[in-house]
């Protein structure tokens, strides 16, 4: 089964490739700590609107230890044009606090500390590691999820699972690549909904384009 799907694979990530080229994280950040807090404020939010907060924060509050001067009101109107504001500011509060007393201020770098800090789960740190740390890894999130099920890279909900998946199938160095692809590919033309299905060059390859094929009324 695997050698079925290798060559599919290899065609759909030499296809994004091309398609994007530039692609690459889009949250701003200047250094690790400033990535963690902007991964886990994008939680079910935009990384446009994420990026609109931190450029404001990020002016005051460059490290942990500033951030943590603070109260947790303070940081909420900070960011209350986000969504679930007031556990992220929590968070990210709580989160300050333990680098600076276990870590000197620094982000981890390592998987197992970085998923101890609150707010942080598998997702952000993948996230962290990859584009802080240039160290391989695959992050699931709801494009990720949605465009590797439709172009059958993957199958389910789980995102663990999806993320096994997806890593059986890309060489390690290409991890973190595969990721900005295909959440590109998520944003800009597999949307939700009304995905563009009849300007994507990997129509062939996808379930979605496939079913809206099927269904279509004959001319």
């Amino acid at each position: 089964m695997k050698n079925n799907q290798q060559a599919p694979s290899q065609t759909i990530f030499k296809l994004l490739e091309e398609m994007y080229p530039d692609a690459h994280c889009e949250l701003n950040f200047s250094n690790p700590f400033q990535l963690l807090i902007a991964t886990i404020l994008s939680a079910q939010a935009t990384d446009r609107k994420v990026n609109q907060i931190t450029e404001r924060l990020f002016q005051q509050y460059t490290t942990p230890q500033k951030l943590l001067r603070l109260t947790q009101e303070e940081l909420e109107q900070s960011i209350k044009e986000i969504g679930l504001y007031h556990n992220k500011a929590k968070n990210i509060l709580a989160t300050c606090r333990i680098l600076v007393e276990k870590h000197q201020g620094d982000v981890p770098r390592n998987f197992e500390e970085l998923t101890e800090l609150p707010g942080v789960g598998r997702k952000t740190a993948n996230v962290v590691l990859s584009n802080a740390f240039g160290i391989p890894a695959l992050a699931v999130d709801t494009h990720v999820l949605r465009v590797s099920n439709r172009l059958g890279l993957a199958t389910g909900k789980n995102p663990d699972l999806v993320e096994d998946q997806l890593k059986s199938l890309i060489s390690r160095k290409k991890w973190s690549l595969a990721h900005h692809l295909l959440i590109w590919h998520g944003r800009r033309m597999c949307h939700a909904k009304r995905p563009e299905c009849l300007l994507c060059p990997l129509q062939p390859f996808c379930s979605e384009a496939q079913s809206k094929a099927s269904s279509a009324p004959h001319q």
